[in-house]
């Protein structure tokens, strides 16, 4: 009875926190999602790609791990998920670490934020992170454009439901 298949847990129905990331209504290029699974079945972060140079390569990923989520665990110099996953849609397998951080602060709307940062050995990289107050750690990262304060005032919450499957 092949058409009987148990729905695998290590699919994420879907995460259960708020992703920060820029409405894809408001993205002029392409936009792709995807879900980190665990084995139980949760959803261990969520990544967004957006494409600007039309099906050539992500202009940027940005990235929402929760705490707990071993996407967040690296050694020292190992660059993170987010850096990964572009170098892997850009096909470059070049080995690039993480070289220095640097804290600075950043207004979005009324909350201020601690940004981190990364220098990557890859200078056409652009990396910053930062800490929700719920305890989700935002990532983005850019190939080939700086990540200016401006970006800050376009990142939003985007409810949990957008990221469901039905």
């Amino acid at each position: 009875m092949s058409f009987l298949r148990r729905r695998s847990a290590a699919t994420p129905a879907g995460p259960d926190f708020d992703v920060l990331a820029m409405d894809p209504g408001d993205w002029p290029g392409n936009l792709g999602a995807g879900l980190l699974p665990a084995p139980d079945g949760s959803c261990q972060g969520v990544f967004l790609r957006y494409d600007l140079f039309g099906g050539r390569g992500p202009a940027m990923i940005i990235g929402n791990l929760p705490a707990g989520s071993p996407a967040r665990e690296m050694a020292e110099g190992q660059v993170p998920f987010e850096v990964a996953q572009l170098l892997v849609a850009l096909e470059n397998d070049e080995p690039i670490e993480v070289v220095g951080t640097e804290d600075m602060p950043v207004m979005q709307g009324d909350n201020l934020l601690i940004v981190r940062r990364l220098k990557l050995s890859e200078s056409r990289i652009s990396c910053v992170q930062f800490d929700r107050s719920d305890d989700v750690l935002v990532t983005i990262a850019s190939w080939d454009r700086p990540i200016t304060d401006d970006l800050y005032a376009l990142l939003k919450p985007l409810p949990a439901e957008l990221f469901q499957q039905s």
